[in-house]
């Protein structure tokens, strides 16, 4: 899960069928009957400088193509974007890949602005990351129309009460215009066919095993990974361990109780500096935020560009801030700022995705109309990263309740997740009902990622995170078996590696040298230090 957009700004914010099953013989079918891949193996990356956007000197771009359908691979392909640092030494162990989480989020943009922190990885492997198919420059999705769709049927919390099947309607209509606008993608975005595309990367990269550091989203990736091609993993992390098995009601009300908490941690840290627009009082400062979201959906305010600034749009903007404490220093100002002066630009900033103009349509011209290449960063849509996310979340869920259940439950979920969170309750509710109206997902994740077999898997899961809870960790590692050894990192916010000194060693040795830390092992908070 990456951090969540604003409903409004990035259009919204948080069906694939079974593709083959990899067995170490990723070209076909695991019982040899199923269509050729083998020319999507046998590919060279032609690395070069990276153009059409700001990156550091020594990032390199690439591309790979991979079928759009695993069934059909011949109906149509797609390129996806990656990008690489190259490692330190003529010497070295070969790649190790990065997901920067989501889903939805771009790895080249991710890695050209944070590649500082895996510079340690160099002295042994090339860094990369991608895109991932309907992400960033790599067929990128768009809901379009539907967006404003979307946002007129849930804007209104009370449409909800007096008339819940008008607004599931709407939420069809939308639904259809995300599909109108995405194309060819749209029906094979999961991370079920994500993770056969990881595949080929790894294959076109040179390494007989993959070497991966998955984040939040990036652990269900590299999980299904696992239970595709056992045989591939190399040295596999997953940090902020996402779950396989709740549906997405239920990982709806677990983000907002984990967002809560961040939100009174912060708020706990807000009243003991004098510029906190809230006073200094915590529980005072908590009614304020409320009273705060309710007036600014009452009465929205202008940003000078674009639609009102609403309440959820607040929410939406806090929600990311608060994955960080190293943030807290400029929520609080942008708080400040609109508290007092009614200027949204600071929570505009966490926003997020305000970076790419439009989509127009416009795409690189190509002689086969089956083939999608990489489209150019200015063409990216606006809300690419909002509509990759809700897409890939419904196309990893089984379950698609049709509107008679929807109905009868609607009390029942609006009351948890109002339990969970006065905050955010509302909001992640919202996005649980996207997915109404779109095909139902496969259940691949849900049945068949256990007992992978694959070699031992380090995952991360930290105590005070409040996106992917702890009890995920514990969870995934048992479905997982005897292949996941678990760090228990003490400290707080939203994965562990950038935060914490000893989780950043400790999954570097693993890396670099093999060296394991003994099952459940653990580090300590960084306050403590």
């Amino acid at each position: 899960m990456l951090a969540k957009v604003s409903r409004r700004r990035c259009a919204l914010s948080g069906a694939v069928g079974l593709a083959l099953l990899g067995a170490g013989l990723p070209a076909v079918a695991a019982n040899g009957s199923g269509p050729d891949l083998s020319r999507f193996y046998r590919q060279k990356i032609s690395w070069s400088r990276c153009v059409g956007m700001e990156t550091p000197d020594d990032l390199q771009c690439g591309k790979v193509t991979v079928p759009v359908d695993y069934a059909r691979p011949r109906a149509g392909t797609l390129d996806l974007a990656l990008a690489r640092y190259r490692a330190a030494t003529r010497h070295k162990r070969g790649s190790v890949v990065l997901n920067f989480g989501g889903p939805g989020g771009a790895g080249v943009p991710s890695l050209a602005a944070g590649g500082d922190d895996f510079m340690g990885l160099t002295d042994e492997y090339d860094v990369v990351s991608f895109d991932p198919r309907g992400v960033g420059r790599s067929s990128p999705v768009s809901c379009g129309d539907g967006t404003d769709e979307a946002l007129a049927a849930t804007d209104d919390d009370t449409a909800l009460d007096r008339d819940p099947r008008t607004v599931l309607g709407r939420l069809r209509k939308a639904a259809a215009q995300c599909a109108k606008h995405s194309g060819p993608v749209l029906p094979h975005i999961g991370t079920v066919n994500v993770s056969r595309d990881l595949d080929i990367i790894r294959d076109a990269l040179g390494d007989k095993k993959l070497n991966y550091l998955g984040f939040s989203y990036g652990t269900r990736l590299g999980a299904v990974y696992a239970a595709q091609f056992p045989k591939k993993v190399g040295r596999l992390v997953l940090d902020g361990v996402d779950t396989l098995t709740e549906p997405l009601s239920e990982q709806g009300v677990a983000g907002a109780a984990g967002q809560q908490t961040a939100l009174e941690d912060f708020l706990d840290w807000c009243v003991k500096d004098i510029a906190c627009p809230f006073g200094t009082d915590a529980r005072g400062a908590r009614e304020q935020i409320v009273r705060l979201v309710a007036s600014l959906d009452e009465d929205p305010v202008p940003t000078g560009f674009g639609p009102e600034f609403t309440g959820q749009d607040l929410v939406g903007a806090v929600s990311q801030a608060l994955y960080s404490e190293e943030l807290w220093p400029s929520l609080e100002r942008a708080l400040a700022e609109l508290v007092e002066q009614g200027d949204t630009t600071g929570v505009l900033a966490f926003a997020g995705g305000g970076s790419f103009p439009s989509f127009r349509g416009t795409v690189s011209p190509t002689a086969d109309p089956t083939h999608s290449p990489l489209v150019d960063v200015e063409d990216i849509p606006f809300d690419n990263l909002a509509a990759a996310l809700m897409a890939v979340n419904c196309a990893d869920d089984p379950d698609r309740p049709g509107a008679d259940r929807i109905t009868g439950d609607l009390a029942r979920l609006r009351a948890a997740y109002e339990q969970a969170s006065p905050v955010f309750g509302r909001y992640r509710l919202t996005e649980y009902l996207l997915c109404y109206g779109r095909p139902k997902g496969t259940d691949f994740i849900r049945e068949k990622v256990r007992d992978v077999g694959s070699p031992k898997i380090l995952l991360v899961g930290t105590r005070g995170d409040p996106a992917t809870p702890y009890r995920w960790t514990v969870e995934t590692a048992k479905r997982l078996g005897d292949s996941a050894v678990v760090l228990d990192n003490k400290g707080d916010g939203h994965t562990g590696y950038a935060s914490s000194k000893c989780v950043h060693r400790k999954v570097d040795d693993f890396l670099l040298y093999g060296s394991l830390p003994p099952n459940g092992s653990s580090c300590g908070s960084e306050r403590d230090d």
